[in-house]
């Protein structure tokens, strides 16, 4: 998994996963002093960044004309985003299976915003994860292999655990690291 986290004064942090699990490299800027590795479910500077660089409201404007369905979606993202607090399971809007129009979702995303946080994941096909510009939502898409998207969701929550690395492969991760410390260094 790769990314990108925007900072308050304009730079952009860069973060990479290792082909270790939960161990990350990450980039702020251009200079190597600011370089760094971290160890754990996602680095800091994104959960940072999607808390404190966002807005805790989310205020819905006019839908504007053809809208169908963004307005009662928009109140319900708004009422699961003031309640939501460390600790609770996500809550996860499936707009693949809504009934919204081209409209209804150029509004959506214009009243979410834009956030901080870009991430992708690559498999069998791609996994694209992005901060709203409104605390706590998060849009969760999924790719095939030739860019079509099967699967659209909001995430009410905190990062999308299909960012996080799991705690098995944490173990897994533990494993390989010392196999390769051993086979390296002693």
């Amino acid at each position: 998994m790769s990314g990108v986290v925007a900072l308050p004064d304009g730079s952009l942090a860069q973060i990479r996963e290792s082909v270790l699990a939960g161990i990350w490299r990450v980039c702020i800027g251009t200079e190597p002093a600011h370089e760094y590795v971290e160890v754990g479910a996602i680095p800091q500077i994104v959960r940072r960044a999607a808390t404190d660089l966002t807005s805790a409201d989310l205020v819905i404007g006019t839908p504007p004309d053809g809208a169908m369905n963004v307005k009662p979606v928009l109140a319900e993202i708004r009422e699961r985003a003031k309640v939501w607090r460390f600790g609770l399971h996500a809550h996860i809007i499936n707009l693949t299976l809504l009934p919204m129009s081209i409209i209804d979702l150029a509004f959506l995303q214009q009243s979410l915003g834009n956030g901080p946080v870009q991430l992708m994941l690559h498999g069998y096909g791609t996994c694209r994860v992005q901060a709203t510009g409104t605390r706590n939502v998060w849009s969760v898409q999924f790719f095939t292999s030739t860019d079509n998207i099967i699967l659209d969701t909001l995430e009410v929550g905190g990062v999308p655990i299909v960012a996080l690395a799991a705690d098995e492969d944490f173990q897994d991760s533990a494993e390989r690291l010392q196999e390769i410390i051993k086979a390296y260094f002693t």
